[in-house]
């Protein structure tokens, strides 16, 4: 059962195909309310969680009960973790350790393949930081390498803009795929995510690269020519931090929650295998991670301490009420008996080996498209499907990770007006909007059918 779900029994709600009917009004409602009326999705998914339930007729006491667990449970296996997550990707942001990140990348891959640099730097970059963060941070490095190598802006704005987008949706502990794992229970299974995720992301980055390279080369951006000179970029930091320091906070939490996934593969026992799951436990490993990013604080003082802190607090903030909320109207369906119907489907052959990822991908592209924020419909998505997984016999954590991968991919489909981050590459990058829809939509439309296109070739081969 997924995180936060559980049956009701000794009730009569309602059943049949008149909860598929409910399940449609309840997600419609969260689309309109989203898109139309600018309602907070995480408004949203608590009123659609209250609306489903009144609507199948379930026991008004029990609705309260199974809203309250719901949220409170999502938040037991996974709020931490998304707070630590985020706390890290501010602190690489304001000292200056992700554009160290990105400068070491580019001295490994070499200023003669300036979008492949570009494509990789967001890539790593963006597993901690939020894409759009990722973006305004190393637009001035882009535009500065661009200038170097003399490549149009516009092609090394594709390539930053789609590598840093691959990650944001596949690959935790960025947030979106965190609560996505941990709404249908694959909390426990991070690193098997993260690894699913990093073979996932690789043909998105080079579908992204290669749309960079052989179509957005052409696009020309006015005044091009004036972006700053690559000694200018770092001039915003009294000094970047070293190397290792910059690595650290990203590096040493995957590595932990990497061994700590072997060793539960592998069954290993004893005091050595114990501290290795404990280090390996999602939480801790992001606590150490956090306390790697400590290091790279140029002074401990109000300002770092405080306002630094703080500032990832309030990021963190939304994320949480909308995984909560998610998980809530998760609960709410699990408790319902809509979950029997979609076995039936699944038993009839309907939903049935990797046909089980279709429906994730599918939602997950028709909310992103609809409301615009990839981690909403990572979020929405996963709540929806979460009641549905067991009947369709989706167990195993090879097979959880898949469906993370099935919703991160419709997560990609497509961004465009109604997106933040599509103004922000606009923007920064200084794209018109019709060269922005032709270079950076299509891009994405590309990115997302190529992660689902991997994502069901895995499924296919390994499960």
């Amino acid at each position: 059962m997924p995180v936060g779900s559980y049956r009701l029994e000794g009730n009569h709600m309602i059943e049949g195909p008149l909860l598929i009917v409910i399940l449609v009004v309840a997600v419609g409602f969260i689309v309109l309310a989203t898109t139309r009326l600018k309602l907070h999705p995480f408004l949203a998914l608590l009123v659609a969680a209250f609306l489903a339930g009144l609507l199948v007729r379930m026991p008004l006491a029990d609705l309260v009960q199974t809203i309250n667990t719901g949220f409170g449970n999502m938040m037991r296996h996974i709020g931490l973790v998304i707070v630590l997550g985020t706390l890290i990707g501010v602190i690489l942001e304001k000292s200056g350790a992700a554009l160290r990140m990105a400068e070491s990348v580019i001295r490994c891959v070499g200023e003669r393949r300036p979008q492949l640099a570009m494509s990789l730097v967001g890539a790593i970059v963006s597993i901690p930081v939020f894409c759009d963060s990722g973006y305004v941070i190393l637009s001035s490095l882009n535009k500065a390498l661009a200038r170097r190598a003399r490549v149009p802006l516009a092609s090394m704005s594709v390539a930053l803009a789609t590598g840093l987008y691959a990650t944001h949706t596949l690959v935790p502990p960025t947030p979106g795929p965190i609560a996505a794992a941990g709404n249908i229970g694959a909390a426990d299974y991070l690193g098997t995510v993260i690894l699913v995720g990093l073979l996932v992301s690789l043909p998105a980055i080079a579908v992204g690269y290669l749309w960079a390279t052989r179509f957005a080369v052409r696009i020309a951006i006015a005044g091009e020519e004036d972006s700053p000179a690559g000694e200018e970029v770092a001039e915003a930091f009294d000094h970047l931090p070293p190397v290792w320091k910059s690595f650290a906070p990203i590096v040493v939490p995957v590595a932990l929650i990497g061994i700590g996934s072997l060793i539960t593969f592998a069954g290993y026992r004893g005091m050595g295998a114990d501290l290795g799951l404990f280090l390996g436990a999602p939480m801790v490993a992001l606590f150490a991670g956090l306390l790697f990013a400590l290091l790279l604080l140029p002074r401990f003082n109000e300002e770092t301490l405080g306002a630094w802190m703080g500032e990832g607090i309030r990021h963190a903030a939304p994320i949480l009420l909308i995984t909560g909320a998610g998980g809530a109207f998760g609960a709410v369906l699990s408790a319902t008996p809509v979950a029997d119907l979609i076995k039936g489907m699944a038993e009839g052959g309907l939903l049935s080996g990797p046909f089980v990822l279709v429906l994730p991908f599918v939602i997950a592209a028709g909310l992103k498209t609809a409301q615009g924020s990839s981690t909403a419909a990572l979020v929405v998505t996963s709540a929806l499907v979460a009641p549905f997984l067991e009947g369709m016999g989706i167990a195993s954590p090879l097979q959880l990770a898949l469906v993370v991968m099935a919703i991160g991919a419709g997560a990609m489909t497509v961004s465009h007006a109604n997106d933040s981050y599509f103004w922000v590459v606009a923007q920064f990058s200084g794209l018109s909007v019709k060269d922005a829809y032709k270079a950076q939509t299509l891009a994405t439309l590309l990115q997302g059918i190529t992660a689902f296109a991997c994502t069901l070739l895995l499924y296919l081969v390994l499960v």
